[in-house]
């Protein structure tokens, strides 16, 4: 049988309007009580694999996972992913069962490589229940979501559970709407002592309440982005964000310990107390290391040193922002170079609070 080219040019433009017809008049079936066609469910998988694989080769995959971060990552896992794809010890929502297509189990991750894992998580998946990652601008935050993911597989119930919730296992059963659930839920990432549960979370204890208040507005409002930290800082809502504040504020901080490498620290403590002249960066403790600074400038002194170093390259990559002195710290950070950062970060996080002439000393 022979098809001329012109029969096959007339099929062609006719067949949208067969399919618009089609439709219109309800012949496909959307309903979620059963699934797509095989040959239907076959495609649309087969689809999403090749676009997966294609847009991750674009991916540029770090040298190593942050696995310093899983913590934040588990408390994120536990708000919004656990209820879709279970965890240790935790099995998925029933509703979730009569779900088409079935959230994967994430065990089997493992077929996918880093980069993918990043794609998915940053982008999610149409045509499923799987969304994209909260902000976009946050790639360091998917990366501690696929380090965790890595975990995830070989993860037994009560490692996951004190990495998701800590010392706290669960939500106060009779504080449903109260700042005591809100703040066990702070709990589970800054701990209850408000000095932070790992080396990615910041201390959180004897902060200024203006400073922690306008951080709370600017995470909820979308102007400093972050995808594990808008959420429940929405959730809390503007009616506990000065409570939140208040008693952030009120714990006692603790004096840093340790030692770091004494040349970095040295150079960290120059950059902090003369600035880096020819790359136009300011002494950092011209602000942060006075006693009468705004109480909106935080205090860095003995924060984490691998937060304080990812906070500076958020700054400097003009990802991090929103309170109304943000912008000094992007314009002050762009001249910081690789090594003056990780200089800056070892410093800071040995350094003591400001002493009465307003400036510090590293231990």
């Amino acid at each position: 049988m022979h098809i001329s080219w012109k029969k096959l040019a007339i099929a062609l433009a006719v067949l949208p309007f067969v399919v618009v017809l089609a439709a219109w008049i309800g012949f496909f079936n959307v309903g979620a009580s059963s699934g797509h066609w095989k040959i239907t469910e076959w495609f649309l998988h087969f689809a999403m694999q090749s676009a997966v694989r294609t847009y991750a080769l674009a991916v540029d995959v770090p040298a190593a996972l942050p696995r310093h971060a899983i913590q934040p990552a588990a408390g994120h896992f536990a708000r919004g992913c656990a209820i879709c794809h279970g965890a240790p010890g935790e099995p998925r929502s029933p509703v979730v069962e009569r779900m088409l297509p079935q959230p994967p189990d994430l065990a089997g991750s493992g077929e996918w490589t880093d980069a993918q894992l990043f794609r998915i998580v940053k982008h999610g998946v149409r045509f499923t229940g799987m969304p994209a990652w909260p902000t976009q601008e946050r790639d360091d935050e998917v990366w501690a979501m696929v380090a965790f993911l890595r975990e995830l597989p070989s993860m037994d119930e009560a490692t996951y559970r004190d990495l998701a919730y800590g010392k706290r296992l669960a939500r106060p059963a009779d504080a449903a709407g109260t700042l005591r659930q809100v703040l066990a839920d702070c709990a589970r990432c800054h701990g209850e002592d408000g000095l932070g549960r790992g080396p990615a979370i910041p201390v959180l204890a004897g902060q200024s309440e203006a400073y922690l208040l306008e951080s709370l507005r600017a995470y909820a409002q979308g102007g400093r982005t972050s995808g594990m930290m808008g959420l429940p800082a929405t959730a809390a809502g503007p009616q506990f964000w000065p409570d939140l504040a208040k008693h952030f504020a009120a714990l006692p901080s603790t004096q840093p310990g340790g030692a770091g490498d004494p040349a970095l620290v040295r150079r960290g403590r120059e950059i902090a107390e003369r600035g880096v002249r020819e790359a136009s960066v300011p002494a950092c403790l011209g602000c942060h290391g006075r006693r009468d600074r705004s109480p909106l400038y935080p205090s860095i002194a003995g924060q984490p040193e691998r937060y304080i170093e990812a906070q500076l390259g958020l700054f400097r990559a003009g990802k991090r922002g929103g309170t109304r002195f943000g912008h000094l710290m992007a314009n002050a950070s762009k001249g910081l170079a690789d090594d003056d950062i990780r200089a800056l970060a070892a410093y800071f996080s040995l350094s003591a609070t400001p002493t009465a002439t307003g400036m510090q000393s590293a231990r």
